[in-house]
């Protein structure tokens, strides 16, 4: 349903779609909506690389020293991690989705409706047997143990108020099941991880990746940071909040079909050891991702998994360091 807006200038507006070339050569995709809002989609890796509110304020992280290097993940964005999460399998860290290159999607399943209220793209990366015959000779031996033929829809949406949309599709297309996990893994640009908290997880049961994944229960309060964290939250609501205090700007997520939730900062000793990421950056990001981890998914021949996965912003001189519960109701609307 279309928004009134008071500025007959903005009310004329489209949202447009483009196909461009980055400064690297690489095909990336851009969304604009009638306010100002943008979103930067990489085709390789399938990848968000950029969210921009109305004043052009860069809302998700990228690092200065990204590598922009095939078979490199692009450090920052929305990289895709699957099918495995980690090292918890035989493949490569985190799978071969977020460094393989998708397409625009031809024939996108729902078929896109007509809207002058949001901006789309709807990508896809797939395995048939033609691919994995061409794949084999390319993959590394990791790779090969996970061999199967399938289909990774992904559809990107900048909505009417400026969310960011993702809704992830994967099919089963071969002759045996497979099973896999999945996921989104946000960068969110803050402006000092020591002013930030993260509401809606509080009491629900986390693996500690620091810990060999020995598994605790969160306290009662909201979670800050102080030190490196790295956490996988089980059964994790379909609704968080990342609370930036400085800034006076919440970051409102909300998810389906994502059973986890993962929460990641690499602080500064972890941050100096990694090539590409700037040593002070740790400062200004936060990963907050829908997962499914824990209890990976197993698909039949045929059957199709369906995940999403919206982000809003709420601005707001409310500051008490607890979230503003109507504003937030306010701010989430549906899936549509």
């Amino acid at each position: 349903m279309s928004v009134p807006v008071n500025d007959d200038a903005v009310a004329e507006k489209k949202p447009s779609v483009e196909l461009n070339k980055d400064s690297n050569g690489f095909d990336v995709v851009i969304l604009k909506d009638r306010r100002g809002f943008s979103a930067q989609v990489h085709l390789y890796g399938g990848q968000v690389t950029s969210w921009k509110n109305e004043r052009g304020e860069e809302l998700l992280f990228m690092s200065s020293k990204a590598l922009f290097k095939p078979p490199k993940a692009i450090r920052g964005g929305i990289p895709i991690c699957f099918p495995q999460f980690s090292n918890l399998g035989l493949i490569e860290q985190h799978g071969f989705a977020r460094n393989s290159f998708w397409s625009i999607d031809p024939d996108p399943s729902p078929p896109l409706a007509t809207s002058d209220d949001q901006a789309v793209v709807d990508l896809i990366l797939k395995l048939g047997d033609e691919d994995k015959t061409k794949l084999d000779k390319t993959k590394t031996d990791k790779a090969k143990a996970w061999n199967f033929s399938f289909e990774f829809r992904l559809r990107v949406t900048l909505g009417p108020h400026g969310e960011l949309g993702l809704t992830a599709r994967v099919r089963n297309v071969d002759t045996k099941p497979f099973t896999f996990m999945v996921a989104l893994h946000t960068y969110f640009s803050v402006s000092d991880i020591s002013e930030v908290r993260v509401e809606g997880l509080e009491t629900l049961d986390y693996l500690d990746n620091l810990q060999n994944r020995e598994r605790f229960t969160e306290q009662g309060d909201a979670l800050t940071f102080e030190s490196e964290v790295d956490r996988i939250y089980l059964n994790a609501p379909t609704k968080i909040a990342i609370i930036d205090h400085e800034l006076k700007r919440t970051f409102v997520l909300k998810k389906d079909g994502f059973s986890d939730a993962v929460v990641w900062n690499p602080w500064e000793r972890k941050a100096k050891a990694m090539v590409d990421l700037a040593d002070d950056e740790y400062k200004h990001m936060l990963c907050v991702e829908p997962a499914v981890i824990e209890k990976p998914i197993t698909l039949k021949p045929g059957e199709e998994w369906k995940g999403r996965h919206k982000i809003s912003t709420v601005y707001s001189s409310y500051h008490s360091g607890q979230l503003d519960p109507m504003k937030v109701l306010e701010s989430l609307g549906s899936f549509g």
